[in-house]
């Protein structure tokens, strides 16, 4: 079972996600939060394996809870679901600690689908996300991005050539390679190749690892 924590301000939101998850046979909420400083309270005692948390919400927002989470060292697999129209929360989010980011008119199947993708370890943004927080992102610098570490390695990040990078925007989208190489219209092996390289470049270890990588530090 994935136990699921809910926080979100509105009741109305919190009931109708419960009871749509609680039909779930995988899924299990233990808990409901109407502010950010009770989301935190509750992942505290409750342990849950995902978090749903909406960003605006009184006394402590969304942000101020993951920020918190961090703190803490605590670390449920984090989706926020949020409003519509909020593209500036998304890249605040994700360096926060966010596995994934979505919007409140998703489709339920795809709600479920996206909590169980998350619980699993994988980074998954909504395409309007996506999208904000790539057209948001500065370019790549030639040399060594300021601060930028790969995956706890140590040493300086490599540049990446513009494929490279093109095929790490798509890794932080969600795409696996074959998916990619339609897109970019190459052979599937030659997505690998760009794979790895990125791997070798930030100093990580998988795609997940690149996927959260690349979003909380801005460079896709």
């Amino acid at each position: 079972m994935i136990r699921v924590l809910i926080a979100d301000d509105h009741p109305v939101v919190r009931q109708g996600l419960r009871t749509f998850l609680d039909l779930q046979d995988d899924l299990e909420v233990v808990g409901e939060a109407a502010d950010g400083a009770e989301a935190v309270a509750l992942v505290e005692s409750l342990a849950p394996d995902v978090l749903l948390l909406d960003l605006k919400m009184p006394v402590l927002d969304g942000l101020g809870a993951l920020l918190s989470l961090a703190e803490r060292g605590l670390s449920p697999r984090v989706l926020v679901l949020t409003s519509v129209g909020d593209p500036a929360g998304v890249a605040p989010a994700m360096r926060a600690g966010a596995a994934g980011f979505l919007y409140k008119d998703v489709e339920p199947a795809a709600l479920v689908q996206a909590i169980r993708a998350v619980h699993g370890g994988q980074v998954l943004l909504a395409a309007e996300a996506a999208e904000a927080m790539l057209s948001g992102a500065g370019p790549l610098p030639a040399g060594r991005q300021d601060g930028a570490r790969g995956g706890g390695q140590g040493g300086p990040v490599a540049p990446l050539t513009d494929r490279e990078r093109e095929v790490l925007a798509l890794i932080a989208s969600g795409h696996s390679n074959r998916e990619i190489a339609r897109r970019l219209a190459v052979a599937e092996k030659t997505v690998k190749t760009h794979v790895s390289n990125v791997l070798m470049k930030l100093g990580v270890q998988d795609r997940t690892q690149a996927a959260l990588y690349a979003v909380r530090n801005g460079l896709t």
